[in-house]
């Protein structure tokens, strides 16, 4: 055992070193690691010990367990929409999942910031981050740091630094498509510095096939329509649009076949509630009653105004 400590201990040591030689912060993993050692526990064990665990659990029993405990908080998990339009339900899940983990770090006494690191070109189609809305939706805005760089190439390498800085408590990075320039061999790098770090990556990829990557988990989602909001009598017939509902299809995981899951998201609580049973997926794209495509929506151009009718013109007083 005491040889075994030696050699771990110079292996961290000399990562130590060549972070140093190489510029980049060296990876967090290491001081933990020896504080474990010293005490003679595991990584893992004093990770449990102090609270934080490596599962984030969405709060859906079937969901869980399917899952294996929950999202993994040191490794890679991808979420894919398979059309442009849908990319809103894409972005909304990670920002719901980062609310949770920031509920979590708040009980836990860990006030670290979110960092969003959105496409340049993927943010023409979603959007950026608004500070109102990510309020409403749950997460702290001054704990919510943004960044569109211009290049996937310097998108990636921002990524990877935060993510061996272990500085936030998740890094989301947002990708359009299936670009060429990242692929199975800039995934398993991302993943490595993820698993070093203990901290979660959440790769939400906009209008993207299936393709190989290192992510964990692989969460197809959909956009579903909400019920309505009842008034404060109970009635539900003038009540405003309810909480936002995904349809999640868990498409790469242990499980011989996808599962299909609705979660609605509870903004004030931060919490998921599933509203249905788990079922087999349906084929991405194809539309049923739970698609959430109420509105013509763009998809390779800008959205085109519908005609707005007859117009009234009035003579303004003198």
């Amino acid at each position: 055992m005491a040889q075994h400590a030696l050699a771990r201990e110079r292996l961290f040591a000399l990562r130590e070193t060549i972070a140093r030689l190489e510029g980049k912060p060296a990876p967090a993993l290491a001081a933990a690691e020896r504080e474990a050692l010293a005490s003679g526990k595991t990584t893992r064990q004093a990770a449990e010990r102090n609270g934080r665990g490596l599962r984030l659990p969405f709060g859906v029993t079937s969901l869980d367990e399917a899952m294996e405990g929950g999202l993994p908080l040191d490794a890679v998990t991808e979420i894919r929409s398979a059309l442009f339009r849908d990319a809103g339900a894409a972005s909304g899940l990670a920002m719901a999942v980062a609310a949770r983990l920031q509920k979590q770090g708040a009980d836990d006494g860990r006030l670290q910031p979110l960092l969003w690191i959105g496409d340049a070109v993927g943010t023409l189609e979603a959007g950026r981050p608004y500070a109102p809305g990510l309020r409403d939706f749950g997460l702290s805005p001054e704990r919510f740091l943004h960044a569109a760089p211009r290049k996937l190439d310097e998108a990636l390498w921002l990524a990877e630094a935060a993510v061996e800085s272990a500085a936030f408590s998740a890094v989301v990075f947002e990708v359009r498509g299936n670009p060429a320039h990242f692929g199975l061999t800039e995934s398993r790098r991302l993943s490595l510095r993820v698993h070093a770090a203990r901290r979660p990556l959440l790769l939400v990829r906009q209008a993207g096939e299936e393709e190989a990557s290192s992510a964990v988990f692989r969460l197809h989602v959909e956009p579903a329509p909400s019920g309505l909001r009842p008034l404060p009598d109970g009635s539900k017939l003038a009540g405003s649009i309810g909480n936002p509902i995904f349809r999640l299809t868990l498409e790469k995981s242990r499980n011989p076949a996808p599962l299909s899951f609705l979660l609605e998201w509870n903004p004030h609580e931060r919490e998921f509630l599933p509203v249905d049973e788990p079922s087999f997926a349906r084929p991405p794209g194809e539309q049923s009653a739970h698609s959430g495509a109420q509105l013509p929506a763009s998809v390779d151009r800008p959205y085109r105004p519908q005609a707005m009718g007859a117009l009234l013109a009035f003579e303004r007083a003198s």
